[in-house]
């Protein structure tokens, strides 16, 4: 089997909009939630997001571009050219050896909703570009047309899993030969009156106006999770590829599981058989046991069935050592990106194993009681991380698991 490396990392997000930024935000604890900007939630229960700031799609595009590109597309060409850019990959990749792996859990709900409006209130047409907007597969096949990628090329649509999975999924075709790289992640722009409506009415979203404590994951006065938005996309490449070229490498994705509950279409296994298998999968897999030097990005949407769920599995996959290793949500910061998650959660572990510091979980005070491992409350820590391991769990049941560790020589 050939080895998987990660060469380039990209990232919009609530709490930065280069890669860089991103990460010195979670490593200082600034949260990017806050009131919604977007339209007015005077009448409704819940008023905040995460969402993105400051973003200047001509950064991007020609501004003709715009009006053909929904926000979710926009995005997600934003950090792919981020992650190219920062791996040095264009022009020394074989277009038919290159591919794009790009997912979205709702993809071009604002198009769809600008759209319906317009015919709903008498307007004569709507967009000629709408339904290449709204589909979810653009953001993959707009990459794919603007970096020429011409290997295996397709999006996942897995909710909140989505990234994780098209993360694992590209790891796998370029392990067993069908790609030499691919950009891999997800995009999201769904912060919308139509799917914070359908959010709250299935009792999903926190109501609490403080933005610092609304999402709090493990706490035992969580209430739901903080919708937010954004994009992460990361450079997998055969090792050897990346030797040859000289690559930066970040780490290397060493294991994948992918399993389903089988259970309920939004609620978590509460026994969390599903995930607990991605976990031995994924670490089985790769080869490694945890320890005090693991570091884990928990899903962590801060919900009470998730939460619970989850801390479950962690014990069961882990055994005694779930009491050694070091935990975080970052979503306390991001709000969760449904799915863009996966892949900036991704982009923290590869992160926490280049420099050593694994990001805090904010909001977090007084644990609940069924959640009683370490979630490093607060602050970010020092920790000698040398395997990082990232969870994501989806509406319908999805679960997937990433583990990561620093490259070594071959």
């Amino acid at each position: 089997m050939r080895r998987v490396v990660v060469t380039g990392m990209g990232a919009v997000t609530p709490v930065g909009n280069h890669l860089e930024e991103y990460w010195e935000s979670l490593v200082n604890g600034v949260c990017g939630i806050g009131p919604i900007t977007r339209f007015d939630t005077s009448e409704k229960k819940v008023k905040l997001a995460a969402e993105v700031k400051n973003f200047d799609p001509l950064e991007y595009f020609e501004k003709s571009e715009l009006r053909k590109t929904d926000l979710f597309v926009q995005y997600a060409v934003a950090a792919s050219e981020q992650a190219m850019r920062d791996s040095g990959l264009e022009g020394q990749i074989d277009p038919e050896r290159f591919g794009v792996y790009i997912g979205s859990g709702i993809g071009g709900i604002l198009t769809t909703t600008e759209n319906s409006d317009k015919l709903c209130k008498g307007g004569k047409r709507v967009s000629p570009f709408m339904v290449p907007m709204m589909i979810l597969n653009m953001a993959s096949g707009t990459v794919s047309i603007r970096f020429k990628a011409k290997g295996p090329t397709l999006p996942v649509v897995t909710a909140c899993a989505t990234s994780t999975h098209a993360i694992g999924e590209a790891y796998r075709a370029i392990r067993h030969g069908y790609a030499d790289a691919i950009l891999a992640g997800g995009s999201e722009a769904a912060v919308c009156e139509l799917t914070l409506a359908g959010f709250t009415s299935c009792m999903a979203l926190s109501t609490n106006p403080d933005p610092k404590t609304a999402c709090r994951p493990f706490d035992k006065d969580r209430d739901g999770f903080v919708m937010g938005e954004g994009a992460g996309i990361l450079v997998l490449e055969e090792y050897g590829h990346a030797k040859a070229r000289g690559a930066k490498i970040y780490g290397e994705v060493c294991g994948y599981g992918n399993t389903s509950d089988a259970y309920h279409v939004t609620a978590p296994d509460p026994e969390a058989g599903g995930i607990t298998r991605a976990i031995k999968l994924a670490m089985e897999e790769a080869g490694v046991t945890a320890d005090e030097y693991t570091y884990v990005n928990a899903h962590g949407t801060s919900t009470q069935l998730n939460d619970k769920s989850e801390t479950r599995a962690f014990h069961q996959a882990f055994g005694d050592a779930a009491n050694k290793i070091v935990i975080s949500s970052t979503k306390s910061m991001t709000g969760h990106m449904l799915g863009a998650a996966g892949a900036v959660e991704a982009i923290a572990c590869l992160k926490a194993l280049e420099t050593g510091l694994v990001p805090p979980t904010l909001g977090l005070q007084e644990p609940d009681a069924d959640c009683d491992l370490d979630y490093t409350p607060g602050k970010a820590r020092k920790v000698d991380v040398h395997t990082a391991v990232s969870t994501s769990l989806g509406f319908g049941g999805h679960n997937g698991c990433l583990v990561f560790r620093k490259a070594e020589e071959a």
